[in-house]
This record gives C-alpha cells, structure tokens and sequence, in this order.
C-alpha cells in the first residue's frame, strides 16, 4: 500500500475549487449550500469547476436540505442528477439514502451507484445518522460504494476518533473510511495517528468562514493542511 495520504477538500465555488488545487488538495467535493451540508451543485457550477481545476472532482448528489429519506420523485431527481454529472465529466458522485428505520437503503443506493458506474462513488454522511454504525458500514459495502465519509457518528471527526479507528480497521480493503469534519491542520496529524485512515475529508469552516470571499487564505489553510499530512508517518 502506498504511504500517500489523500485529502478532499469540500468546496460550493469555482475560487475555492482553485483554491484547493493550488494549495495541495487531491480531489475536490463539490457542492451547492455548504451550511445546509452541502446539496447538488448546479450544472453551470459543475462545468465551470471542470473547466478550471484538474484534479478529480466528485459532484454531491443530494437533492434537498433535511434527512435523507427520500420520496420517488426525489429519487428519480438524484439519478437524473448522476447522469447529468458524468455528462459533465464529474469523476465521481457523493451520495446517501436511509430507509424510514434509520438505516442504509441499500437497494436503492445501489441503484443510483450502478447508474454512477464506472465512476466511484462516496457514501457521505447520511452513514453517521444510523444508529449502529458497525451494521451500517457492512450495509455500504452492500451498495457498492467505494468510500464512506464519516464522522463517527458525532460531530466532528475528532470527537471518535476510536470509533473511526475500529470502522477503518473493520473494512479493512473492502471499503474506504475517510473520516472528516472538523479537520484542519492542527488536528490532522493525531487523527492519523489514531485513526490510520489513509483518505481524509475537510472544509476548513472551522478556520475560515467564507473560502469564496477569501480564497488566499482558504488556499493557504488547504496548503498547511496538506503539508502536515504529507508529513505524516
């Protein structure tokens, strides 16, 4: 296994996506509305960030604020929002649906990630609302998904690290636990340490408030970032 660590970066603009980019971001997870968690970015949004960035970009697929049961209509919506992404050249998709029970969907997650193929795609953090987080990472490799992004269940990353420590060592290579939230470049080094997660997830909205309005300094908190987890063993 290769000791590079990856690092996505969530953005909502096209200056903070080449913001990411320029300071050292692997992939981009591109969304609309942010503070909501982020939701489908528009079309214009997706072709003008595929325009300007050369990493690897993977479109949120989420078609509303709230929880993360949805109605038919809001399904055939996110299918129709996956191929409109591939159609413009998104390398992957970010997505997640529960059942009424508060667990993974696993049929229809898998039919949205097979629409996706052949590009990967990221289980976000509808995973965290599920009780048992154990059951419902085994219910994610069912689906098909690629990755998982989580932040065990609590708010931040840094508030499970243990729990995210057993999550990574459970999926061993069956799936990839990318934990995130709350992540910066102060914090970084000890979640590797003890989460031994080899992909990791930030915002940076806990350093910088509007990444758009200030993309120098959005930059340059991707960069320290970036060079702390470069670093790490």
């Amino acid at each position: 296994m290769s000791n590079r660590y990856i690092l996505e970066i969530s953005v909502e603009s096209v200056a903070a996506a080449m913001a990411a980019e320029r300071g050292g971001a692997d992939r981009i997870e591109l969304c609309s509305m942010l503070t909501a968690g982020g939701l489908t970015p528009s079309p214009e949004l997706m072709k003008e960030v595929r325009a300007k960035v050369k990493i690897p970009i993977f479109a949120m697929i989420r078609p509303r604020a709230g929880g993360f049961v949805y109605s038919e209509e809001e399904f055939r919506a996110m299918g129709e929002s996956i191929r409109l992404a591939r159609q413009l050249q998104m390398d992957g998709m970010v997505l997640g649906i529960l059942r009424a029970d508060g667990r993974v969907d696993i049929e229809r997650s898998r039919e949205l990630i097979e629409r996706a193929a052949p590009a990967p795609v990221t289980y976000h953090r509808a995973f965290d609302a599920c009780g048992d987080l154990h059951a419902s990472l085994n219910d994610v490799i069912a689906c098909g998904a690629t990755r998982v992004l989580t932040s065990g269940g609590k708010r931040t990353a840094p508030e499970s690290q243990e729990l995210l420590s057993e999550l990574v060592r459970a999926a061993g290579d069956r799936l990839i636990v990318m934990p995130g939230s709350g992540l910066h470049a102060g914090n970084i080094q000890e979640a590797v340490r003890k989460t031994r997660a080899r992909e990791y997830h930030a915002g940076l909205s806990s350093v910088i408030a509007k990444p758009a309005e200030n993309p120098k300094a959005f930059e340059e908190e991707v960069r320290k970032l970036a060079m702390v987890l470069g670093a790490c063993p």
